[in-house]
């Protein structure tokens, strides 16, 4: 009797243990990878961004956008900037004459990439922290790649990411979820282990294709509310994302079952 005590004893205790290293394989390696989308959210791009499109309508003979207006433009790629800008202003133009103007974009904003762009405030010391605790950090966005590794080369902040990646570095683009999730690959994470960053629905959408969480900021150039965007967590500032991002793991270790398995 007592022998058979001693073992439902034991197998209660060993349950309890797996209960414990599961809730905590979920806390604290779910959330191993944290993918940032770039324009927006990392970094605020929108006044050479912005310089760079009045630019090329002015070429056009065309009206400048209005600042706050092209604000609300930026989240798609350059291309999509532009064709959104001519549409306010009743025009379509054949797809040969937006691929100039498209061109004509990309030489001018990549010599004028960081003129007046920078990190949001507390972001370099919110990407130390993550990367002293050994997170895997990415950069997952609709600008080109090249043009992404040169404003973070000139922002001094590409050497905190181990995976850079923009529409034509798979020749996809947000919120085609495989992006993410081939970004994440890259970073050398696991799908399973991430959670994203970002500033728009497309960010939200992606992340929800590939049942990844997301936090989103408030400070970037969402087309609508940003709490309409209902991400996991809302935050205002850089140094709110440590904590969203523990409360988001919480959550998944709580929804998790307690005993038994293996983390899905």
């Amino acid at each position: 009797m007592a022998a058979i005590l001693g073992s439902k004893l034991i197998i209660a205790a060993n349950v309890v243990l797996l209960s414990k290293r599961r809730k905590y394989w979920y806390q604290y390696g779910i959330m191993r990878t944290i993918v940032f989308d770039l324009d927006g959210t990392l970094v605020d791009t929108a006044p050479d961004l912005i310089s760079t499109l009045n630019f090329v309508l002015g070429g056009e003979g065309l009206p400048p956008v209005a600042y706050d207006d092209a604000r609300l433009m930026i989240g798609g790629g350059a291309r999509r900037m532009i064709e959104r800008a001519l549409i306010a202003e009743g025009r379509n133009v054949p797809g040969a004459e937006l691929d100039r103007m498209f061109r004509i974009f990309i030489d001018h904003y990549s010599a004028h990439i960081a003129d007046r762009s920078r990190p949001f405030p507390h972001l370099e010391s919110v990407l130390q922290r993550f990367a002293g605790e050994g997170f895997r950090l990415a950069v997952c966005t609709n600008k080109l790649e090249w043009l992404s590794q040169r404003l973070l080369d000139t922002l001094n902040l590409s050497h905190y990411f181990a995976a850079i990646c923009g529409q034509d570095t798979f020749d996809i683009q947000k919120p085609d979820p495989q992006m993410l999730r081939l970004t994440i690959r890259r970073a050398g994470g696991d799908v399973h282990c991430a959670i994203m960053i970002g500033d728009s629905m497309t960010d939200v959408r992606t992340a929800r294709a590939a049942n990844v969480p997301v936090v989103a900021v408030d400070f970037g150039y969402s087309e609508v509310a940003p709490a309409a965007l209902k991400a996991d967590r809302l935050i205002s500032s850089f140094t709110e994302l440590p904590a969203a991002i523990a409360t988001v793991a919480t959550e998944a270790a709580a929804a998790a079952p307690l005993a038994g398995g293996n983390p899905p």
